[in-house]
């Protein structure tokens, strides 16, 4: 199979495209010709070895599309060429015209009319809206949300999975007023630049944060929220560290609380196909259309590039040629 390899931690420059081994699936396992791989930040940060969680060499690569190639051991409901996309994996191999995939984070698309390359960018995200929406934020019918990194691949899928689940408001951040007419095409009701957060929303306070940005961002947006007020870090695409006093919790009567789907649902694999199922049809509807940028696999370093120069808006996709 052909495959692009981190040979070492470091720039976008450590890309090899190689030949390897056909993988093959273990139990409980599927194999997948994969057809589209989704590209994250949390790629980037794999591969610089800002999270090394991998040792090189590696194949990275979290979330995939394409069809069911073979089928492990006491592996059921999934038949060879079925369509499918995984959801977001504890392990990697995604960036390959092959690849394995735990048959429990596996999803099926057929009966579902879905771009194959938008169901990998979206429906993974929507899950975890869904998840850390319903099982850690506990989110509750007319509450108010504020969204950062209002456009990303994250971020976005978040206003109509917030909205299905009865939110009464939804605004957006975005970091540049070039972003801010692609923002309004989704499901907010207001969108505004993060810089003049304060200033753009006056006194109006939010019972959720949303925030995949974290660092001085989230420092200022604990002043948003209303008692009893939950911010939920899903990311830290700023790289800043953050210092919260423990004053200023206790005090205000708000909490902040973390999510990482990739550890969440190796925990609890079970969660996951409830989750797509809930979400499924919202990202059928077209209700979360994240903009999407494709290159081929080959180019998986010039996709690496724009997402640390932050010249992307939405999700960058690799597809097999």
């Amino acid at each position: 199979m052909k495959a692009m390899v981190v040979t070492q931690y470091g720039s976008p420059d450590v890309f090899n495209e190689n030949e390897l081994p056909d993988p093959h699936p273990g139990p409980g396992q599927v194999s997948i010709d994969v057809t589209h791989s989704a590209v994250g930040l949390i790629d980037v940060f794999v591969r610089r070895g800002t999270i090394p969680v991998f040792a090189p060499p590696f194949v990275p690569g979290l979330e995939v599309a394409g069809t069911i190639r073979e089928i492990g051991e006491g592996v059921t409901g999934f038949r060879v060429g079925e369509p499918v996309v995984t959801l977001s994996l504890m392990s990697v191999g995604g960036y390959a015209s092959i690849t394995v995939a735990d048959a429990a984070l596996t999803i099926s698309l057929a009966g579902f009319q879905i771009d194959p390359a938008l169901a990998v960018s979206a429906l993974p995200n929507a899950v975890t809206a869904y998840l850390s929406l319903t099982r850690v934020a506990r989110m509750q019918q007319g509450e108010r949300i504020l969204i950062h990194g209002a456009i990303g691949g994250l971020a976005a899928a978040y206003p109509a999975v917030a909205r299905s689940l009865g939110a009464s408001r939804i605004v957006g951040t975005v970091r540049t007023a070039s972003k801010l007419e692609a923002a309004r095409r989704l499901d907010y009701d207001e969108v505004v630049l993060a810089e003049e957060l304060a200033a753009s929303l006056g006194d109006e306070r939010f019972s959720l944060v949303v925030d995949p940005v974290g660092g001085d961002l989230l420092a200022a947006s604990l002043e948003l929220m209303e008692p009893l007020g939950r911010a939920l870090l899903v990311g830290n695409a700023s790289e800043q560290a953050l210092n919260i006093a423990s004053t200023t919790l206790w005090l205000n009567n708000i909490g902040v609380q973390g999510f990482n789907v990739g550890g969440y649902l190796s925990a609890n694999p079970s969660a996951g196909r409830p989750a797509a199922e809930a979400v499924l049809r919202l990202v059928e509807a077209g209700l979360i259309d994240i903009p999407l940028t494709r290159l081929p696999l080959g180019q998986a370093a010039e996709a690496h590039r724009r997402l640390e120069a932050k010249d992307i808006v939405g999700r960058i996709v690799l597809q097999q040629a």
